[in-house]
């Protein structure tokens, strides 16, 4: 039977407890940052061709940003309609990655889950995932939630309203408030050398292959870049792996080992004959003779 060991976080009894207006004030902060940028899918969506209806449609039952701009962008760039849709498909899929890991995290009532599942998306799942037990990431993961999907849709809706007065988005820079909340929530989290160096390729892959791919798609070539540095990391450790890296340290640097008894006398005993202990008058005993 597979060994099963508990997710991380969810330490309620041992981790520090975090006030609940701390992480109240956390997730509205990032909801109300990125629920702004609503605003810029309106105004794009409504450009790309799309009536006020068929946005507003896509911003309730579709709930993340990263693939409804995906899909207006190619629209917007003339492209092919199902072409698009894959596109933005298939970068909605990472999703159902976080979902995986929600799952064990906010261990949900099976009533709500299918709701909760509408909410999980990148916001959501970096300030619950930032949270030091199970009780605060369900806050975290519901008040992120909420505040983002009212403030995206409301939004969304009036972009797409004002899309006319408004003009090119760029020029109001709403286009990258959300990236730039993410970035913002993902950075403190690369504290290894493995992961910083994972997400460096990452965002090498994806500005890369953005000229060349279809939208949406260098998004998913840039996960690659995680089992590519695991590959590499498992290549430079050898076939014996980090157990038996360290084993052949031990044995060779340890092969003899050196004790001092009470008595200031030095003791010596190899791995064959086991550890010595020496007694106050500098007599040796091996361990299996100890009679302790």
């Amino acid at each position: 039977m597979a060994e099963q060991t508990a997710p991380p976080v969810i330490r309620d009894g041992a981790a520090p407890a975090k006030a609940d207006a701390a992480v109240v004030r956390d997730a509205l902060g990032v909801g109300v940052a990125v629920g702004l940028s609503g605003f810029a899918f309106g105004v794009t969506s409504a450009g790309s061709g799309l009536s006020v209806l068929q946005t507003c449609v896509l911003s309730l039952l579709v709930f993340t940003g990263a693939s409804q701009f995906a899909l207006v962008g190619a629209l917007a760039a003339g492209g092919n309609p199902f072409t698009a849709a894959a596109g933005a498909f298939f970068l909605g899929t990472r999703n159902a990655f976080y979902g995986l890991r929600l799952s064990q995290l906010l261990a949900l009532p099976k009533a709500v889950r299918p709701l909760a599942a509408h909410w999980v998306i990148d916001e959501t799942t970096a300030v619950s995932l930032a949270q030091p037990s199970r009780r605060a990431a369900r806050i975290g993961f519901t008040v992120t939630g909420l505040t983002l999907y009212v403030l995206w849709n409301l939004t969304t809706l009036l972009g797409a309203l004002g899309a006319e007065a408004v003009g090119d988005t760029a020029a109001w820079g709403l286009d990258a408030a959300g990236p730039a909340v993410f970035l913002a929530l993902l950075a403190p989290m690369l504290r290894s050398a493995t992961e910083r160096a994972t997400a460096g390729i990452a965002v090498l892959l994806g500005l890369g292959l953005l000229p060349v791919l279809p939208a949406g798609v260098p998004v998913l070539a840039a996960a690659l870049a995680a089992p590519a540095v695991l590959w590499f990391q498992g290549r430079r450790m050898g076939p014996a792996g980090p157990e038996g890296a360290h084993g052949a340290a031990h044995d060779g640097g340890a092969a003899r080992t050196a004790r001092t008894d009470s008595a200031g006398g030095t003791v010596r005993g190899d791995a064959v004959s086991g550890p010595v202990r020496g007694d106050a008058a500098g007599r040796e005993t091996t361990a299996q003779e100890d009679p302790r």
